[in-house]
């Protein structure tokens, strides 16, 4: 069972599923029918060639892939500090990586494909920035691919195959062989996922086409395949290449959790967090409060979803699923405790923990130690003063963000698809307008030349309508 797995990562960045669980569910099943069939024709190729050595000789690309990660594991450190737009040394690094380990696997018998891939596998680890990604992205979908299905297609002769109806009989032959192959693969993915997606993903990974060529190039050397027939089985893989993406891109329809909005939870229930939690609720969140305050209880419960909770002991709000959420907020007035659950909800897991702190005391001693641990904090005094701050000194901001029409809003940009794309060409600048970009540590007030980079923080005004779509395609991680 071999799967095409540049076609399959192509295409489920494409759909921008690569971080959702169908696409990572997929790209797994493509890694393993890329390596196992990969590791297995090494072997099989070393041992039965007559121009073979020793098997033993084969883990040496391991070995080298292993001196290469140690060697190079510090690079990036040393790459932030230097000037990359002469330099492209990320860029040069992933080069030699390649042609070292595809010199050392051919040089011990084993395909210069696996040491292309143990050439990739060392880069991941080595976790590149994201701008290195993305040249990399350029430089594979934009030279290296269209050359290898060029070359592809020039080792097919098809006048050979068009006079042999024996030839042409087996192509369909061969193509269904190669979809069949993969039925186990539906099954697996049913248990998971709707049935349509199911067949999309099994379409998807009846791709197939590297270690076909790799493997037509073995049996080659071994005389085991006519031209022929070689080229029955690499038209019946470039089949497999047009028409699985063709099927899955027709069937394959978001998942209901992919649809699914960002928990919030409030815990403590008061005339400060009830009204934010009514506003969140009309968006694209999914809010819950949560209180052990009876006379709180039937006072807010008519207005917002509001659980009753025994007690605010951090065991128990962990078996009570207080802490599964995206975003907890922490908006009582006992500072004290407000600090520990805090604590609780980082350890626990959850992304993102807001604190409020009335005790400025408690705030001073805590504030190093909680900002450390990644969670944000808020006083009310504070906010106050910045709110008639910005009243005086910025009088339309201040109604923009009480309007009821529109307002700002912060957003990560997580999808790669625009990474590197001016203001003015994003597709929907017509609909928003960005204020600022918060970069390495700085903030940067953007033209329409500015360039998005990924993990920009950016802040941007736009109607309430509009700022839900926007929000979710520049935070889709892709």
């Amino acid at each position: 069972m071999t799967i095409s797995l540049g076609i399959v990562i192509a295409s489920l960045k494409e759909k921008e599923l690569l971080s959702r669980p169908f696409g990572q569910t997929i790209l797994l099943i493509a890694a393993l029918g890329e390596v196992v069939p990969m590791v297995g024709l090494t072997f099989y190729a070393s041992a039965y060639s007559p121009n073979s050595k020793s098997l033993w000789l084969i883990l040496l690309v391991l070995v080298v892939a292993a001196l290469l990660f140690w060697r190079f594991k510090p690079f990036f450190r040393f790459f932030d500090k230097i000037n990359k737009s002469t330099t492209q040394l990320d860029v040069r690094l992933a080069f030699f990586m390649i042609v070292t380990l595809v010199t050392v696997a051919e040089s011990v018998g084993a395909e210069g494909i696996l040491g292309a891939f143990l050439a990739g596998i060392v880069i991941k680890l080595l976790e590149p920035h994201e701008e290195t990604k993305v040249r990399l992205d350029s430089i594979g979908y934009g030279f290296f691919i269209p050359i290898f299905f060029m070359m592809s297609g020039v080792n097919l002769n098809l006048r050979q195959l068009v006079a042999s109806s024996q030839t042409l009989v087996m192509i369909p032959v061969i193509f269904a062989a190669y979809v069949l192959a993969k039925v186990l693969v539906y099954f697996t993915l049913k248990k998971r996922f709707k049935s349509t997606n199911a067949v999309a993903g099994t379409a998807m990974s009846a791709t197939t086409i590297t270690v076909v060529l790799a493997v037509l190039q073995v049996a080659s050397h071994l005389h085991r395949l006519t031209s022929q027939q070689s080229g029955a089985f690499l038209l019946a893989a470039i089949l497999t290449c047009v028409i699985g993406p063709l099927i899955f891109n027709k069937l394959y329809s978001a998942e209901t959790e992919d649809l699914k909005k960002k928990t919030v939870h409030f815990i403590g229930t008061n005339l400060t967090t009830v009204p934010v939690a009514q506003q969140l609720a009309k968006g694209w969140y999914d809010v819950t409060m949560y209180t052990n305050n009876q006379h709180n209880y039937r006072a807010f419960n008519s207005e917002v979803s509001i659980d009753l909770l025994d007690n605010m002991e951090t065991g128990f709000m962990v078996n009570q699923g207080v802490f599964d959420a995206d975003i907890v907020v922490l908006g009582q007035v006992n500072s004290k405790k407000n600090y520990e659950l805090a604590k609780a909800a980082k350890k626990y897991g959850v992304k993102r923990v807001i604190v409020r702190f009335e005790d400025r005391n408690i705030l001073n001693e805590k504030q190093e130690e909680l900002a450390g641990l990644g969670i944000e904090l808020y006083n009310t005094p504070d906010v106050n003063i910045s709110m008639l701050r910005s009243l005086i000194e910025a009088p339309s901001t201040m109604r923009l963000m009480t309007s009821t029409e529109a307002s700002v809003y912060e957003v990560a940009l997580r999808n790669r698809r625009y990474a590197d794309i001016q203001v003015r060409n994003l597709p929907f600048i017509d609909k928003i307008t960005i204020t600022q970009i918060y970069r390495d540590k700085r903030f940067i007030r953007p033209t329409g030349g500015t360039s998005l980079k990924v993990n920009d923080r950016v802040i941007f005004t736009s109607s309430k309508q509009e700022a839900p779509q926007v929000r979710r395609e520049l935070e889709k991680l892709n």
